[in-house]
């Protein structure tokens, strides 16, 4: 029995900034009946209030800790790596916020790890300066593997591809925390306080949303009002218990199972 839900956010409740139909009602049954869920995103730009309040302007009855970010999963990493240690970061203030909180100290001289996370306004000379104390041997993270991200004006290279850029100078890979790193599903189970039998990933992306539930032991819904389209599916080898148009149509498959 499905009680329990990691909602994707780009793709699955909004397009654009904007929601998609079907989605405000679904997430409103969800708090209506106290049913767990956690908004489930490897957008590591904002913090868990920006996306709540961004999400509460477009009609969304969340809260801050209904939202479980990449940003935060990779604080959490670096938190029980070594606690109390010390990061260059290359993204926004999601990211920055979310290390400063877990106890991380955010230098260019001398890190121990250099973070990499998502932006809209990557600059070189700070992507040089990561490449330089990777190759110095600071530790590489990044918050995800998404080579590209949604804008309005359709998708821009996000963290996966400059996280290529700078292993391809480096020769050092960096260790992704965010989906499908079972690392992040873990850690929103724990915050929800369910087990992965009993929540269901709802994502718009074969190779992180339904690849990450599947890992983790989740069942999965594939909605088609994101990035994968139904012709996509079959270049996977595996596949989601679930496929529906839109979040709206999951309501009643849950039900009836």
């Amino acid at each position: 029995m499905i009680i329990a839900h990691l909602l994707d956010m780009d793709g699955v409740l909004v397009r654009g900034g904007q929601p998609i139909a079907g989605s405000v009602d679904y997430v409103a049954g969800l708090v209506a009946k106290g049913e767990p869920f956690q908004i489930f995103t490897n957008n590591s730009r904002f913090t868990p209030d920006d996306h709540a309040e961004r999400l509460r302007a477009v009609g969304f009855a969340v809260q801050p800790e209904h939202i479980y970010t990449s940003a935060l999963a990779t604080a959490r990493f670096v938190e029980l790596q070594k606690h109390g240690s010390s990061a260059y970061v290359i993204g926004d203030h999601g990211l920055v916020e979310a290390l400063r909180q877990a106890g991380c100290r955010i230098t260019e001289f001398a890190p121990e790890f250099v973070v990499l996370g998502d932006t809209t306004s990557y600059h070189y000379e700070q992507i040089a300066t990561g490449a330089e104390l990777v190759a110095k041997g600071a530790r590489f993270l990044a918050t995800n593997p998404d080579a590209t991200g949604p804008t309005e004006r359709g998708s821009h290279p996000a963290c996966g591809a400059v996280a290529a850029l700078i292993e391809k100078a480096t020769g050092r890979q960096p260790y992704f925390v965010g989906k499908p790193n079972p690392f992040m599903m873990r850690n929103a189970l724990d915050r929800l306080g369910v087990r992965a039998v009993d929540t269901i990933m709802v994502g718009d992306r074969m190779d992180t949303d339904v690849l990450a539930g599947l890992e983790s032991g989740l069942k999965t819904a594939l909605v088609l009002t994101g990035v994968t389209k139904l012709a996509d599916i079959e270049r996977f080898p595996f596949r989601p218990d679930h496929v529906v148009e839109c979040l709206a149509d999951l309501g009643q498959i849950i039900v009836n199972q």
